[in-house]
Parts: structure tokens; C-alpha cells; sequence
């Protein structure tokens, strides 16, 4: 595809899925607008960068289809001044995402070639500088740089640890996809005060579950 024809698609995802799925916010489509999305999916899908599709990562993993990546940075209404917690690094094209508006983002993948390959990626934007990846399993939270800002959960959870609750800062956000079976929530949790936070349903998805992420205990009878 050529470089005019790549500016050409990549328009048309921001301005016929993104857009039209309830993504208002100028900084987010002007940001989806302008970042290589194409430079984040493996070769042999970049026919599919820029389609309204999940896109295979290897390992069972998936990238998100643009239009709930755009949902999801929107919802958490990033500042510059922002610390971000992403569990799930995958490609690396959220945490470039997250990078571009926030101040530092600190992001975990249980998968080390997900980590070395984002980093060269977002090293390449000269994005590397606003963000420390590392390897290891974040599915029972993450509070090594804590509290956050924001947290941006990008697998699926059968239900939200309350380690992230408390990982936020008062005021802080938080996107996790949670539920069981083929179609889950992706919410928005909002920390309120000490002991109180506020949860808003999105949208309907069908999500990866996170790598070891935790199961309801089982009743024994």
C-alpha cells in the first residue's frame, strides 16, 4: 500500500468506524488520525490494519479492533500530567496511544516477545522515552508504580480483582472488559473517594480473557 493510500485508510477507519461509534474527542481522533497503526500489526495482517476487525498477535492474543481502542482512551479522558498503568502491553498500539496523552505509561505483558516488539515500535515514534515495559503477570494487579491515574486493562476479566480499585488514585480511572462467556462489558470505574468508586457499562464486546487471569472460587456442596 502506498504511503497515500495508507493516509487515505487509515482517514477513512477514524472517520467511519471510530468516529461513528460514539468518539467525539477531537485529541483521540486527531491522535488515531496521525499514529502508523500499520506499524503495530504482524506482516502478514497489514492488509487488516486499519479493518474493523481483531487482529491476531500470536499466543492467543488479539489486538482490538480500532473503534473500542478509540472508546477506551476516550472514556479515561487522559491528561499530560497522567501516570498510567496498561496490563496487557500486546502490540504496543494502546500503550502508544496512552503514551501520546498522558505522562508516563508503565505497562506489563506476561508474553517477553509482546514487550521486546513494542518497545522497538514505540521506540521508533520516539515514544520509548514515556513508557517503562516489563515482562510478568499483572492479571492480580500491578501496584509497583502506584497509585495511578489511569489503568487500562486490555484482556478480559471473569471479574475485576479489587487490587486495581485500590491501585487508582482518587479521581483515577479505570477500563477493564469484564463477564464470562462470548460476550462481556467493557466498563469505565471511576475512584470517587477513599472508600467509594462509580461504574459505567460502555459497550458489548467479545475479549480475550487476561493470561492467569483469576476465576469465581467454586462452591463445594
Amino acid at each position: 500500500m502506498s504511503s497515500l493510500n495508507t493516509e487515505k485508510a487509515r482517514f477513512n477507519m477514524v472517520e467511519q468506524q471510530v468516529r461513528t461509534w460514539d468518539v467525539l474527542d477531537s485529541r483521540v481522533l486527531d491522535l488515531m488520525a496521525s499514529l502508523p497503526r500499520e506499524q503495530f500489526v504482524p506482516a502478514r495482517y497489514t492488509n487488516l490494519a486499519f479493518a474493523d476487525v481483531r487482529i491476531p498477535l500470536g499466543h492467543g492474543q488479539e489486538m482490538m479492533p480500532p473503534r473500542e481502542e478509540g472508546r477506551l482512551v476516550q472514556a479515561l479522558d487522559i491528561q499530560p500530567g497522567d501516570s498510567i498503568l496498561e496490563v496487557g502491553t500486546g502490540s504496543g498500539y494502546v500503550t502508544a496511544l496512552l503514551a501520546s496523552l498522558g505522562r508516563h505509561v508503565y505497562s506489563v505483558d506476561i508474553i517477553p516477545e509482546f514487550v521486546t516488539g513494542a518497545q522497538s515500535r514505540l521506540d521508533n515514534l520516539n515514544l520509548g522515552s514515556k513508557v517503562t515495559l516489563e515482562v510478568g503477570d499483572a492479571s492480580a494487579g500491578w501496584d509497583h508504580y502506584g497509585p495511578y491515574d489511569v489503568i487500562a486493562i486490555t484482556g478480559s476479566l471473569i471479574e475485576l480483582p479489587e487490587s486495581f480499585k485500590r491501585s487508582l488514585k482518587v479521581g483515577g480511572r479505570l477500563f477493564a472488559i469484564e463477564g464470562e462467556g462470548p460476550t462481556s462489558t467493557a466498563k469505565l470505574i471511576t475512584r470517587t473517594g477513599e472508600e467509594s468508586w462509580t461504574t459505567e457499562n460502555l459497550f458489548e464486546t467479545q475479549a480475550v480473557l487476561l493470561i492467569n487471569a483469576p476465576t469465581k472460587p467454586q462452591f463445594q456442596f
